[in-house]
């Protein structure tokens, strides 16, 4: 384990919520978008009305309102991005934890932070409206990112401002904003960001894996959903 998952183990004190408070966490239920889930051998993951429908089962299937995980899942879902594809090696394996819901869906600061960049990233198969917080506790700083925003989001908000745990950060876009996936918010720790504004790769190659998987440390850290 590296220090900074040590660290955010203290962090964590009972589940945090990331999502609209009034969705009881009881409401939330495991979903595998892996290539191991043969169950998506029946849809087409990739076109965001069928992985939709994927997900609605779910959530029916467990009296559910939000879908959650993602965290090191290598999936098939960016197969048809050429972003993902383009490389020698495909970038498949997920770096952040997902939760998939209703668009509108209101989200919560986790921690206290404040603003460290912002930006709509547009092309396909990217977040769309994008937030980057950086958090400070006592010897070390980290980051948290959300991806798959409203454009709503990015209004009324500066790089260096301040915001508490429970605030409401914004809201979780719709398909045509967040750039060709069903909605749902990404949410990444990050130590660091390597100097990127607004933006971070949520999706790796297996050869970079031992890197980002230190880089970007399980979200569940700090949430605790589900344990």
């Amino acid at each position: 384990m590296t220090l900074l998952a040590k660290h955010l183990q203290f962090i964590q004190n009972g589940t945090i919520s990331i999502l609209d408070s009034a969705i009881n966490h009881s409401l939330y239920c495991p979903i595998n978008l892996s290539t191991t889930n043969i169950e998506l051998n029946n849809y087409n993951i990739q076109n965001p009305t069928q992985c939709q429908l994927y997900i609605t089962s779910i959530l029916r299937k467990n009296n559910a309102e939000v879908a959650y995980g993602g965290y090191l899942e290598k999936r098939n879902i960016y197969g048809d991005k050429l972003s993902f594809t383009s490389g020698e090696r495909p970038r498949n394996i997920h770096l952040g934890m997902d939760f998939w819901t209703v668009a509108g869906t209101k989200v919560i600061v986790p921690l206290d932070g404040w603003i460290h960049s912002f930006q709509n990233n547009k092309t396909k198969g990217d977040y769309g409206p994008t937030i980057v917080l950086k958090h400070e506790f006592s010897d070390f700083t980290f980051h948290t990112l959300y991806g798959h925003l409203s454009l709503k989001s990015l209004e009324n908000i500066h790089v260096g401002m301040p915001l508490k745990k429970g605030n409401i950060l914004g809201a979780i876009g719709t398909t045509d904003i967040n750039v060709n996936y069903a909605p749902h918010l990404h949410f990444q720790i990050i130590k660091d960001m390597e100097g990127n504004l607004g933006d971070y790769p949520g999706v790796c190659t297996f050869d970079s894996l031992a890197y980002y998987s230190k880089n970007c440390p399980d979200p569940n850290l700090i949430l605790g959903i589900g344990g």
